[in-house]
């Protein structure tokens, strides 16, 4: 299988950005990056979208349901978020949805710095494997892998996607 390029699905995802957000009468919305591949999405994304807003970064590490039973990843950052949060239009950014539980700790997170007006979830890929009624409202691919196979996004520039077989 080849995976598409980076940089053409982030100018994809600006274009259906634009026009989601316009159709739903959102000026201003805040954009949220959830470290560490959705912040490298979110930045490419605010690039091709010509935007100097400023980006907030999330960490759901802690907000993880499955924290107990991976403990604490070594490089967990405290999440930032340079604007408020509560009545704000967002924009959540993802690299890849899988199963939907990053997304579900990071809407957790969000809420608990306040209860914004709208979230618009942007992912890279989405592997089309959610345990949870999560889908992004834009995506730049939808995928199919076999069990054996996981996706690789590194970064942040350029953003490349890998391919990874685990069975072998």
């Amino acid at each position: 299988m080849s995976l598409p390029n980076p940089a053409e699905l982030i100018s994809q995802m600006a274009i259906r950005l634009k026009a989601h957000l316009e159709h739903r009468g959102i000026s201003e919305p805040r954009y949220i990056g959830i470290r560490t591949g959705g912040v490298w999405v979110a930045q490419a994304l605010l690039e091709a979208l010509g935007s100097q807003s400023p980006l907030g970064t999330l960490d759901v590490s802690f907000y993880r349901d499955d924290f107990s039973q991976n403990g604490l990843h070594p490089q967990v950052r405290p999440s930032a978020l340079p604007f408020e949060i509560e009545g704000q239009h967002l924009v959540l950014i993802d690299d890849v949805l899988m199963s939907g539980r990053t997304i579900r700790a990071a809407m957790n997170e969000l809420f608990d710095y306040g209860r914004p007006a709208s979230v618009t979830l942007v992912c890279l890929l989405d592997l089309d494997a959610a345990e949870l009624p999560i889908r992004p409202n834009v995506v730049g691919a939808t995928l199919t892998l076999a069990a054996h196979e996981r996706v690789k996004l590194s970064g942040p520039s350029p953003l490349q996607l890998e391919l990874q077989d685990l069975a072998l």
